[in-house]
């Protein structure tokens, strides 16, 4: 049953109404594109606006949570956090560990199966992944060099010996990183019809591919922390730029678009802002987001005509 929100106006006097102006409660940002800008850091003006706020705000992201650490430090965030695209809910603590809330890990025989297959097949492309607390490759290759400038992170090195045990443990994310575009389209076409169960097979970016869990999505990260919450959808909203954005966006009463995104991304917004280059997300809190008071139209005279 949807809650109705009830404002006492006066001693004994009960007022319910669709005119109602809910307040933002939870704000939930994507990473790259939206929050990051193009160099992959945290303006301070986003910085600031984020702070100023005082909203809980929760980065949704495709990344690992150690590629989100920086930023939830530079922010100060306490809330709940979105790694894998919705594979992991964590919440960070305060000697810088992680607690996690709730985990969809791919399948162990399925990710076991689909390394060994993109390095038999394709040995050449740059492939990794990463578990809870790390990320492991076998190679430092040309793609891997561009995601450690990106991220500012180093891999371990690992062997395929050791893959099944990392499988075991849990595998949240594989991630191709592809130069050749034809390349890239032809991988994602093959693994789509090599028929493994339990894996979305998507592309980030112009040459990333990254397969996570099936049970892993924005839209039901953002879910968990809503019902955990206790919030109305009306008393959330995120900003995103791309189609892994589309649910998430979907699924909160405000969804704010980044000027850098496709047109067809925009189409799902409320608002659109500025791009990531030009502070979008603070643009979009101080603009959008209306932190003012719950209010009601003409209040005093529905009050008087109730008495």
């Amino acid at each position: 049953m949807e809650r109705v929100p009830q404002y006492k106006i006066k001693q004994d006097s009960i007022i319910t109404t669709k005119e109602v102006t809910t307040m933002i409660k939870h704000i939930f940002l994507d990473m790259d594109g939206t929050l990051l800008n193009s160099q992959g850091t945290v303006s301070t003006k986003n910085i600031t606006v984020i702070q100023k706020s005082g909203l809980p705000t929760t980065l949704v992201s495709a990344r690992a949570p150690i590629e989100m650490e920086p930023a939830i430090k530079q922010l100060s965030l306490t809330a709940p956090q979105i790694a894998f695209n919705g594979g992991m809910i964590f919440q960070p603590q305060s000697n810088g560990s992680i607690r996690a809330l709730e985990t969809h890990a791919l399948d162990s025989q399925v990710s076991f199966q689909l390394i060994s297959w993109l390095s038999e097949h394709y040995p050449d492309v740059c492939l990794s992944y990463y578990t809870k607390d790390s990320w492991l490759t076998t190679k430092i290759d040309t793609g891997i060099k561009i995601e450690m400038k990106l991220t500012g992170l180093k891999p371990s090195l690992t062997s395929k010996s050791a893959l099944q045990h990392h499988a075991q443990a849990g595998i949240f994310k594989v991630m191709l990183i592809v130069l050749d575009k034809n390349i890239l389209l032809k991988i994602q076409a093959e693994l789509t019809n090599l028929g493994l169960t339990g894996i979305v097979v998507q592309q980030s970016g112009s040459m990333y591919l990254e397969i996570t869990s099936q049970e892993a999505t924005k839209s039901r990260g953002l879910s968990y922390i809503v019902n955990s919450e206790n919030l109305l959808r009306e008393e959330t909203a995120a900003f995103g730029d791309g189609h892994n954005d589309l649910p998430m966006l979907t699924s909160v009463g405000t969804p704010i678009v980044m000027g850098n995104a496709l047109d067809v991304i925009k189409t799902a917004g409320k608002f659109v802002t500025k791009t990531n280059d030009e502070d979008g997300v603070a643009y979009g809190i101080e603009t959008y987001i209306k932190q003012t008071p719950v209010k009601l139209d003409n209040i005093e005279e529905q009050a008087d005509s109730l008495q």
